[in-house]
């Protein structure tokens, strides 16, 4: 029994932080907390179960009280936190609905939802009341409620994340291939093409090609692909950098 409750507490242990970061993204405090209070009661059962609790060596010593040194410092850390306080002052924290639109001044926010492997995911289309532009950065596949949310912008920042075939010969791994090219991941070249081909172009005066890997993914191939879609020189299209982003645009 003892042998089974150890091999059951250390496989949870070891596999708690990759379920943090695939499940929760690592990113929110609950979960955190959470994962922390867990993974500090697994050790203590493991410390009480086990046939040596604690080890005898002068290494193994030193290896508890630099674990022991590192939790009290992260304690220390998280209740100072310096910036935390001067950070939110005089910001105004809003809670963003997928379906719920606000203002930002004269500008109209319009969240929606979208298919991606985060918690809640939103893309934006902001307007003034006679201009709109769309912002999609982040999605795994389009959906009749994204083109149709996309339809009408006199301007588009749109994903073109990787080349299927630079992604597939490159040197991810399988399972990151998998979730990048997935349905929760990101728009390859000609799904953006395809997207794109399906809305409403009537107004559009602008497209740029955003959130290109480094790795898997060239500026011509994007471009190519958006051209194709639009039926114009590729030239036309433009293509936000991971290090310069792209210049100002006009809406007239």
């Amino acid at each position: 029994m003892r042998r089974a409750v150890l091999i059951l507490c250390t496989t949870v242990l070891l596999a708690g932080p990759t379920a943090l970061a695939f499940f929760a993204g690592g990113h929110f405090d609950g979960a955190r907390v959470v994962a922390a209070g867990i993974a500090w009661a697994l050790v203590l059962i493991l410390a009480l179960a086990g046939p040596l609790p604690f080890p005898r060596s002068v290494a193994g010593r030193v290896a508890v009280a630099g674990l022991a040194g590192l939790a009290i410092w992260s304690a220390i850390s998280i209740a100072w936190a310096p910036l935390i306080g001067p950070a939110a002052d005089g910001v105004e924290l809003r809670l963003i609905e997928g379906r719920e639109p606000f203002a930002v001044g004269a500008i109209r926010v319009e969240p929606f939802t979208v298919p991606h492997d985060a918690r809640e995911p939103v893309q934006f289309v902001l307007g003034d009341g006679a201009r709109r532009l769309g912002v999609l950065t982040d999605l795994g596949t389009s959906t009749a409620h994204v083109e149709a949310t996309l339809s009408g912008c006199d301007a588009l920042v749109l994903e073109t994340n990787h080349d299927l075939d630079l992604l597939w010969g490159g040197d991810y791994p399988k399972w990151l291939k998998e979730r990048i090219g997935g349905p929760f991941g990101h728009l390859d070249n000609a799904a953006s093409g395809r997207l794109l081909a399906a809305l409403d172009r009537s107004r559009l005066k602008h497209v740029v090609a955003a959130h290109l890997s480094q790795q898997n993914n060239r500026a011509g191939l994007a471009r190519a692909a958006l051209a194709a879609a639009l039926g114009c020189a590729e030239d036309w299209v433009g293509v936000a950098t991971q290090d310069e982003g792209f210049g100002w645009r006009e809406l007239a």
